[in-house]
């Protein structure tokens, strides 16, 4: 079955990481040397996603409530994210991929942020790829924040509004595609949860260090037989009942 996707120029790709912890659990290990696994599986994922299709990825590294976790965990996987965020900028404008961090940075470690800030400055000519990093984020934060920001001196506009959660930069694509969660849990996780409307959602039980290219493949040849309607009938049933009806003009 042919998807919207046939007939779009791009490919929104959103994934919680789901995982590491149990992982290395499961192997006796420190729940911080599963999230060093999952990097691996990033770089993978990330390496394989422009032959895809795949024109912006979307990578749930850390949740504004992971900071419940114990102080251990959060400062292993806070140093991690520096050590990636550091060693994997050459290959990323190698590869022509722009790196950006979304999310709140002020509580981040200063090292961290000056680590995000070289990268996406050195990285800001990619178009190959847009790869984005959910650091410290919350979906319901973002789009508190973004009321707040809002001009109320103009009419209310979903695609207005929908730019003030995205990314500065040329070639936004907010709207999520396809969005994956790996670990056997299926839920959002106040990840995304504006531009994830009409994303197809798949989740998969594989533990997030498992993941790997070809799961990544899968998920997108999944979403290639899914057909995409929006609120509309299927093409099918549009072609039996005749006209369809238009919605009324809501100023949206």
């Amino acid at each position: 079955m042919q998807s919207y996707l046939d007939r779009k120029a791009s490919l929104h790709v959103a994934i919680i990481m789901d995982g590491n912890g149990r992982w290395a659990t499961a192997r006796g290990l420190r729940r911080s040397l599963g999230h060093r696994a999952g990097v691996a599986a990033v770089r993978q994922v990330v390496e394989a996603a422009p032959a895809l299709g795949v024109t912006t990825l979307t990578l749930f590294a850390l949740s504004s409530d992971n900071w419940q976790r114990p102080p251990g965990e959060v400062a292993a996987l806070l140093a991690l994210l520096e050590h990636y965020v550091r060693e994997d900028v050459l290959l990323l404008v190698e590869r022509r991929i722009r790196l950006t961090v979304i999310g709140r940075r002020s509580r981040l470690p200063n090292r961290l942020r000056q680590a995000i800030a070289a990268a996406e400055a050195a990285s800001a000519g990619g178009h190959c790829l847009d790869l984005r990093i959910a650091i410290d984020y919350s979906s319901r934060d973002a789009i508190a924040d973004a009321v707040r920001r809002w001009s109320f001196a103009h009419a209310p506009s979903r695609a207005a509004f929908g730019r003030l959660l995205a990314p500065p930069g040329p070639g936004v694509e907010t709207d999520v595609d396809l969005l994956i969660r790996s670990g056997g849990e299926q839920r959002l996780s106040d990840f995304l949860l504006w531009e994830a409307a009409y994303a197809e959602l798949y989740f998969l039980d594989t533990l997030w260090p498992d993941f790997g290219a070809e799961d990544l493949r899968a998920a997108i040849a999944d979403f290639h037989r899914r057909e995409r309607r929006f609120g509309r009938l299927s093409a099918d049933c549009a072609g039996a009942s005749g006209a369809v009806m238009r919605p009324p003009d809501l100023g949206v």
